[in-house]
Order: C-alpha cells, then sequence, then structure tokens
C-alpha cells in the first residue's frame, strides 16, 4: 500500500492500545501528511521520553526524575500513602485533584490465572515506606475485580503489624449510574458499603 516502510509505522501505531489496524492507518495518514509539524516533533519527544523517563524507586511513578515530582513535592501530606495498580491509575488519580499524599505502584494484582503473584508485585519499597514510620493511613485504591479484592486482602494483613489505619475507595454506584443496568456484584458491593445518608 505505502510500502515497507508504511507499514511498519502502522504495525507499531497498531499494537497501542486502544489502537486497531484502521485506527492506526489513519493515524499513520495524518502523520505522513505532515513530517515536518506532526511526525518529526513526535518522534523527538518519543526519542526524549524513552532517555529520560524512568520508574520513581520510592513509588513507582513514571517521572524524568527520581524521586518522582510528587515524592519530592514538600507540600504532599506523607502519612496517607494510596495505593495503586498501576502508573495510569495515578495519573488519573492526579487529574483528579483528590489526593494530596503520597502513592505506591504495585505493578499488577494478584491473579492466579495470569500467574502473578506475591514476589511478582513491587511491595518491598512500600514495606520499607512503613518499617520507616510517619504513614498513618494507607488507602487501597485497587480495582473493584475479584484480583482487586484479594490483593486488598492479602496488603491489609502485610500492613497490620505496622499499625496504620487501611482503608479502601468506595465502591458501588457511580454517579449516574441506573440501579437496572448495574451488575450484581456492584449492587451488593454498594450496599455493603452504605453510609449515613448527609
Amino acid at each position: 500500500m505505502g510500502g515497507e516502510e508504511v507499514e511498519r509505522l502502522i504495525g507499531l501505531l497498531a499494537k497501542l492500545p486502544g489502537l486497531g489496524p484502521r485506527s492506526a492507518r489513519r493515524v499513520a495518514l495524518r502523520l505522513l501528511q505532515a513530517p515536518q509539524t506532526r511526525m518529526l516533533p513526535l518522534a523527538a519527544a518519543l526519542s526524549d521520553a524513552a532517555r529520560a523517563v524512568r520508574s520513581c524507586r520510592e513509588c513507582g511513578n513514571l517521572d524524568s526524575t527520581d524521586p518522582c515530582a510528587i515524592c519530592a513535592d514538600p507540600h504532599r501530606d506523607r502519612s496517607v500513602v494510596c495505593v495503586v495498580e498501576g502508573v495510569g491509575d495515578l495519573w488519573a488519580l492526579e487529574r483528579a485533584v483528590v489526593h494530596r499524599g503520597l502513592y505506591h505502584v504495585l505493578g499488577g494484582t494478584l491473579s492466579a490465572l495470569a500467574g502473578t503473584g506475591p514476589d511478582d508485585l513491587n511491595v518491598t519499597p512500600l514495606l520499607a515506606r512503613m518499617r520507616a514510620g510517619g504513614v498513618a493511613e494507607v488507602i487501597l485504591a485497587l480495582g473493584a475485580t475479584v484480583d482487586g479484592a484479594a490483593t486488598a486482602h492479602w496488603l491489609t494483613g502485610l500492613l497490620a503489624p505496622f499499625g496504620a489505619k487501611v482503608t479502601r475507595v468506595g465502591q458501588g454506584v457511580p454517579i449516574g449510574g441506573a440501579l437496572e443496568v448495574l451488575d450484581d456484584g456492584t449492587l451488593a458491593a454498594a450496599l455493603r458499603g452504605r453510609r449515613p445518608a448527609a
């Protein structure tokens, strides 16, 4: 269609989340139609990011500094650590501006089906942070899945000896959600997690 280079570009773009072969072709076409203003700046940004971005040794976030900007921020509440499955979850919470404490990225959840066990998760830095003291609360912001629940249960036991309060994010009926379209598990979690009406 467009030569070996074009097909390679389309193939690489198609591997990105949310882009199938058709979407990858459209993106490739847009890039190729303006290489000086679209493709070359994108290539430079990709190269720069590949060289500079690394995983934060304290929390697991991706940043060009280590420790990351969040861990280095003196205005963050260091007594509250929010544990998330992945960096995307951390970025989502930061975008929502709902957490002003620190984070810890596990890098996954326990999953018998995927073969992910405790040794596969990034827990050592979290335990070191707990041993150092000063953490009053650990928020487990893990997905409302079987794997998320199993991981939360395991972490709760692991963190218990440190004496910090361990909480989970609220789960259940989303804002604007109609009860009739929610699955049974979501409805059950909503009823179990009910709180007093304001």
